[in-house]
């Protein structure tokens, strides 16, 4: 639960890093796309989930995201590397935000936690991978070919608020 709170509290500035090393990384100042920053801030949301009580409960919504990041990234024009390494990055900034918390915490919980937030991120890899995948064969087997339709940017919209929804609930189980 420690683990859990300590993502709470650096949930923005996590993001925020997560985000600019994204923008470096592309060249630009900023990514253009507001899709991008809600799903950063969808998956940074469930790890806290996922690493606590409910942890359970959230597996299933942790890896729809994982999937739609992946998704998200081959409309961006990524490669499947790209999307490891992008959610491998959040692992990086874990490690430092919760570097001096998990050294806090007893030393037959330091390792249980250290497992679980790595077992979570490289779940949420494997998945962003399948998700990127599945939408590059889609593409390759739609008449559409490699530019994106109103249609499929639709779904990722909808499926990304779908998944927010889910997380308020989450959320809200939380906070009571």
């Amino acid at each position: 639960m420690a683990v859990g709170r300590a993502i709470v509290t650096a949930r923005d500035s996590l993001v925020e890093n997560w985000l600019q090393w994204i923008a470096d990384r592309q060249g630009r100042s900023t990514p253009d796309e507001p899709e991008l920053r809600r799903t950063l801030a969808l998956i940074v949301r469930l790890l806290t989930h996922m690493t606590g009580p409910l942890r359970r409960e959230a597996r299933e919504t942790w890896l729809a995201a994982a999937e739609l990041f992946g998704r998200l990234a081959e409309q961006r024009g990524l490669s499947a590397g790209e999307v490891a390494d992008e959610l491998q990055h959040l692992r990086e900034l874990l490690i430092v935000e919760l570097g001096d918390l998990i050294m806090a915490l007893p030393v037959r919980q330091q390792l249980p936690a250290v497992l679980r937030v790595n077992r979570v991120c490289d779940l949420g890899v494997s998945a962003a991978v399948v998700g990127y995948t599945d939408a590059l064969v889609a593409k390759m087997f739609s008449r559409d070919g490699a530019v994106p339709t109103t249609e499929s940017n639709l779904e990722l919209a909808s499926r990304l608020q779908t998944l927010e929804a889910e997380v308020a609930r989450f959320d809200a189980r939380m906070n009571r």
